[in-house]
């Protein structure tokens, strides 16, 4: 095979070659054609020089003629300028002399004339012949210039066609001696193939004939022992119980712990988010201290007081789905019913989402139609409408493909086991773009949070609420940055764990099938562990009554613990609620105190005339309700009247201090609270985890004490045996 590719390759050079070759022929003779064609221009140009250089000697002896003559013309000029006067003294004695000079000079004249004309023509045709000579040798030059271009390429062309023939030849040469040397190699590489295939055809003989006897005693065994294989049938072989994976089902297990810290911190961090929207939504653009809120806001302060109750489930939700998760069970999605609980719950919250999403674009449009609203901030406010449309899609996204997920433990056909890693992936993807849909927020809702800070009417309240929502939204990035990397860095786990399932089969055919195997293994494991119960006799009965005892005060302590733990839990979920609950009573107070600073404040600057009838008539008021009498104060005089309208500011002063104290004194007993409700916060945790650090000691200790029993009950088994076989010597 090896040489016939090579013979083809070789066959494709040759006939390259051959096709280089002829097309150098053709240049050659190209070549060749051109240069005959220079020569021939170039000969005809000499000629034509030769020629131009006769007619430049004939225009020198015309020209050297014509010279002659004029000296001649101006001799005779001078000769008849001189015999005129001679003419007119003899004329009588001369007329026969001038007669003849005058023919003379007729006949000059007319020689002379037909000398110039002669001479005319002359130089009319040297101008022409002169005039062709230019154009001719100008056109046989460029002819000359672009013939000899032409050669120049075709030369550079004929020494690259030889230089890539040179080339093309040392390669082939190359190529011909490798090959030589790989078809060596490769004969030497057949021939030890054949040694090998000798070999193994031996091998094979053998194996066959092993593996045929091994057929006829495995069919014997099967057709006599086995009435029939159920791993034929998918639907049998369902119910066949899988080989256990311990280390399968603790992984998983801790993965479900660590998923449910992330979803713990995502609930905390959005009820924090809906819990300071609503307030945010009190105060701006109009405190409700003050004036009345829209009824668009007092519609969405209404549904967004109801966030807990769509969150908190996603906890439970996640936490019955991490309880499910144990040692025992067999954790693929088949078997994971409490994934459609949290599904539902995620359902549930989109919904909310879906509900509060137009009442929340609405209010940021309110907020972009205020007066104190910049155009910097109506830019923001737009760019977070944009947010939150992508944050709902991306909720909506994350419950389709949890949903899917859920489908195999309740519909078998809803979901295909072929798309289960693409699903995956996607849950994956749609994570990402939770995260990064929240660094967006963060971003937005930062700048939007700087540009109203400065703002000349914000409020402490205003100021205090936005630190707080950009806190929430900073968690709430932070978690989906952090469960999103959780899972794209166990998404391979996740689909290689896909193939976790019964033997020699796709996976489990329905959820009622993986139901019925777990129930199945549930036996097994009961059956096997009654196969390792050690015999009663071998244990002796003082021993098995204080295990007894042990065992029994083991487990009334463990179910005490359990109940105290129980007990601490339901304690810490009543004191983290008085806790919120204190929280709010202290943020009223302090709304109070300022509200009660602020009216003080108001009327200590309002001190005109008029201002001070008015408190006078309040503090009427407030004296009528102590029990003083009103008739005295109208009968006094006017200077009494202005005295008791100081008296009346002084006590009206004196009562807000007391009211500012009293608040004040609500204040530290609400920090108490709180800081009393934090200590046995943290008194519980320890001693929770106290008790459970006491109650794994002990579970240690009676774990020891059981592989102690163990042991010595094998002792005594081998002790019982060598007796035994003495017994039998003897």
């Amino acid at each position: 095979m090896a040489s016939a590719e090579l013979q083809g390759k070789y066959q494709k050079l040759a006939q390259e070659y051959s096709k280089l070759r002829a097309q150098n022929q053709v240049l050659k003779k190209g070549v060749v054609d051109e240069q005959a064609n220079s020569a021939a221009l170039k000969e005809q140009l000499k000629m034509k020089d030769q020629s131009l250089r006769k007619l430049q000697q004939e225009m020198d002896s015309l020209t050297f003629r014509n010279l002659q003559l004029a000296k001649r013309v101006e001799l005779l000029q001078d000769e008849l300028a001189l015999s005129e006067p001679r003419g007119k003294k003899n004329k009588k004695s001369g007329e026969s002399s001038s007669q003849l000079s005058q023919e003379q000079k007729t006949v000059f004249d007319e020689d002379l004339q037909k000398k110039i004309e002669e001479n005319e023509r002359l130089h009319i045709q040297f101008f022409e012949a002169d005039e062709q000579h230019k154009h001719v040798e100008a056109e046989l030059r460029s002819r000359l210039a672009t013939l000899e271009t032409e050669a120049a390429q075709h030369q550079a062309v004929v020494d690259g066609l030889t230089r890539k023939y040179m080339e093309t030849i040392e390669k082939l040469q190359n190529d011909k001696a490798k090959l030589e040397v790989k078809s060596q190699t490769l004969e030497k590489e057949a021939k030890e193939c054949r040694l090998r295939t000798e070999e193994c055809q031996l091998q094979l003989k053998n194996l066959h004939e092993d593996l045929s006897g091994r057929l006829e005693e495995s069919l014997s065994i099967i057709n006599e022992k086995v009435p029939f294989n159920d791993t034929k049938y998918s639907q049998y072989n369902a119910l066949n119980v899988p080989l256990h994976n311990r280390r399968h089902q603790l992984k998983m297990r801790d993965i479900a712990g660590q998923a449910l810290a992330f979803v713990q911190d995502l609930v905390t961090a959005l009820l924090n988010f809906h819990t300071y929207t609503e307030q945010r939504i009190q105060i701006f653009p109009v405190d409700s201290a003050i004036d009345t809120i829209s009824p668009l806001n007092q519609k969405f302060s209404q549904y967004l007081h109801e966030n807990a109750s769509y969150v908190r489930p996603l906890e439970e939700g996640m936490l019955h789905l991490f309880e499910s998760i144990t040692e025992d069970t067999v954790t693929v999605l088949e078997t994971t019913v409490k994934l459609k609980t949290f599904s539902e719950h995620l359902t549930s919250y989109l919904c909310f989402l879906r509900k509060i999403l137009p009442y929340q674009l609405k209010s940021l449009e309110e907020e972009c139609e205020s007066s104190l609203c910049t155009s910097a901030l109506r830019a923001r406010n737009l760019e977070l409408s944009q947010d939150m449309k992508k944050m709902t899609a991306v909720f909506e996204k994350l419950q389709t493909y949890i949903a899917l997920l859920a489908l195999p433990s309740t519909e078998p056909d809803g979901l295909l086991r072929t798309n289960y890693s693409s699903v995956l992936t996607n849950v994956g993807a749609a994570l990402h773009g939770f995260h990064d849909i929240m660094k967006d927020i963060s971003k937005h809702y930062s700048q939007k949070a700087t540009i109203e800070h400065e703002l000349p009417t914000a409020t402490q309240k205003l100021i205090t609420t936005n630190d707080c929502i950009l806190s929430s939204v900073v968690a709430l990035t932070n978690g989906a940055g952090k469960i999103a990397s959780f899972f794209s860095n166990n998404l391979d786990y996740f689909i290689a764990s896909l193939s976790y399932g019964p033997k020699a089969a796709s996976g489990f055919i329905s959820p009622l099938s993986a139901e019925c195997m777990l129930q199945y293994k549930k036996k097994a494991a009961a059956y096997m562990k009654s196969l390792r119960k050690p015999l009663l006799e071998s244990v002796p009965y003082e021993e098995a009554l204080a295990n007894r005892r042990i065992l029994l005060s083991s487990t009334e302590s463990r179910e005490g613990l359990a109940q105290q733990v129980q007990q601490s839990l339901e304690k810490i979920s009543k004191l983290e609620q008085e806790k919120e609950h204190w929280m709010l009573e202290a943020q009223l107070a302090k709304i109070k105190l300022e509200k009660e600073n602020q009216r003080i404040a108001d009327k200590l600057k309002n001190t005109s005339s008029g201002q001070l009838v008015g408190l006078a008539r309040e503090n009427a008021a407030m004296s009528n309700a102590a029990g003083q009498d009103e008739a005295t104060a109208k009968a006094a005089s006017e200077p009494i009247q202005s005295t008791s309208l100081c008296r009346a500011l002084s006590k009206r002063l004196a009562l807000a201090e007391k009211s500012k104290e009293a608040l004040i004194e609500e204040m530290k007993l609400a920090s108490q609270n709180i800081s009393r409700l934090q200590d046995e916060l943290t008194t519980t945790k320890r001693s929770y985890e106290d008790q459970l650090s006491m109650m794994s000691d002990h579970l240690c200790s009676m774990n020891e004490t059981l592989s102690k029993q163990r042991e010595e009950i094998d002792t005594l088994k081998m002790s019982s045996k060598g007796n035994s076989k003495k017994n039998k010597s003897r």
